[in-house]
């Protein structure tokens, strides 16, 4: 007998929750520079943070297995991936480190793997009573 549980919305509210932690480091770390004179990166601090905010909740949606949430993490994690690549590919100096592909490339990637096919979108489409 093949059962349809599976432990997929679990490991992926965990990588949303760690790529929510990584996008609010990187708004808390940008703030402090406006006070240095670059007031532009107040702006950029906070659209991170409201990113961290999204994605937070984005990984409760997919813990609560709900369709919104899979269609939003998906769209999410393919644009997060196509501007990682386009980052990596083009000459502006961006960062190459294992630490960037890791959490640039691999963690999107794990979450478009876990959350994609037939089986994840069956689970998602149920109704949770």
């Amino acid at each position: 007998m093949t059962t349809t549980q599976t432990s997929r919305p679990e490991a992926v509210f965990v990588l949303l929750l760690l790529q929510s932690i990584f996008w609010m480091v990187a708004g808390l770390s940008a703030l402090p520079f406006a006070l240095g004179g670059e007031i532009h990166m107040i702006g950029l601090g906070v659209v991170s943070l409201l990113l961290a905010l999204l994605v937070c909740l984005v990984g409760f949606g997919v813990l609560w297995r709900r369709r919104w949430a899979r269609r939003t993490a998906l769209s999410l994690e393919i644009l997060c991936v196509v501007g990682s690549v386009l980052v990596l590919l083009l000459p502006i100096g961006a960062n190459r480190g294992p630490v960037a592909l890791l959490v640039n490339v691999a963690l999107p990637v794990a979450v478009i793997w876990l959350l994609w096919g037939k089986r994840t979108r069956a689970l998602f489409s149920r109704t949770m009573n």
